[in-house]
């Protein structure tokens, strides 16, 4: 196991030094730049800028300046906000992290319950009532979505607010904070476990009613063993093997958030910046939060590399 995690984290830097030049040349060989869109400015005011960022360099310089910036933790600089992009990733990631876990949480606890049900009950009533909702939900356009329960739970029944994170003015601190960062986080929390939860609970269902025809399965239940022992012990351990991989997909999610859910519901995430910067071609924080994505993909792999080991003795890491 260790050799395998050594060997993995050796490989990690000829893939991340790949990963970070394909980002690099993705955004800076694309027409225009941050200077270019802003239209305010004068020509000659536009070629001090660009002398002033490194703009006017040659592509290859750049991206070495860049990567010798990342070697001492350095992401560059953002044009727009006119901070470090570590800094202000630092103020918006976080937030995404919350509602992303929070969604996480839920909605594979959802989908765990009412998977594994629905496979114990196959072609019942319950598992077409199951199978209709899911579908209804997957159905719906994001911000179709999101804007339907605005308007239902934040407008006409007025119980829960608009968007943000907190009441615009509020000073509360301690458990009443908490309280009102959970109540503004129900609607997008509730959009995102809708949206997210059908496939996850579909692939559930599939993978258990493979684990229930497994033959360990019928020697377990012709042994005499309680049906909850069969079910958590043999069927259920067998059907976590596909969705692991999933799991450790998962962890780039949890930071990147919802692009378009946290615009709508005014959620102040990296989603939100991703939007803005895009629209402002502001590159190095572009550049600085995919680079980031593209780590935590690389380490969610090696993470689900290592349950496989965990759930399955049959597998071993060598």
């Amino acid at each position: 196991m260790r050799q395998f995690i050594l060997r993995r984290l050796l490989m990690m830097v000829p893939t991340l030094l790949g990963a970070s030049a394909v980002i690099f040349f993705l955004f800076a060989l694309t027409p225009g730049d941050f200077v270019d869109g802003n239209y305010m400015l004068t020509e000659a005011r536009s070629r001090e800028l660009k002398a002033l960022y490194g703009l006017d360099q040659p592509v290859l310089q750049r991206y070495l300046t860049w990567l010798g910036q990342l070697l001492h933790g350095d992401l560059g600089f953002s044009l727009q906000y006119q901070i470090p992009v570590t800094q202000l990733l630092d103020q918006y990631l976080w937030h995404s992290f919350l509602l992303s876990l929070t969604v996480l949480l839920l909605y594979w606890g959802l989908s765990l319950a009412i998977g594994i049900s629905s496979a114990l009950r196959p072609y019942s009533w319950y598992d077409r009532l199951v199978t209709l909702a899911v579908f209804a939900a997957m159905s719906f356009p994001v911000f179709f979505l999101c804007l339907l329960l605005i308007k239902w739970f934040a407008v006409d029944l007025q119980w829960l607010p608009v968007g943000g994170m907190q009441s615009t003015g509020s000073e509360a601190t301690g458990l009443a904070r908490i309280g009102e960062i959970a109540l503004h986080m129900v609607l997008p929390v509730l959009a995102l476990v809708m949206l997210q939860s059908g496939s996850l609970t579909r692939y559930v269902r599939a993978s258990m009613l493979e684990a229930l025809r497994l033959d360990c399965v019928r020697t377990a239940r012709a042994k005499g063993l309680k049906e909850r022992t069969v079910i958590l012990r043999h069927a259920l351990r067998n059907a976590l093997l596909p969705l692991i991989t999933l799991l450790g997909l998962e962890l780039p999610g949890l930071f990147s958030g919802a692009i378009i859910t946290e615009k709508l519901f005014n959620w102040p995430g990296v989603g939100h910046i991703h939007v803005d910067s895009l629209a402002a071609r502001d590159y190095p924080v572009l550049m600085g939060f995919t680079l980031f994505l593209a780590v935590l993909t690389i380490v969610g792999n090696l993470l689900a590399d290592i349950l496989y080991a965990a759930v399955d003795p049959r597998v071993r890491l060598r």
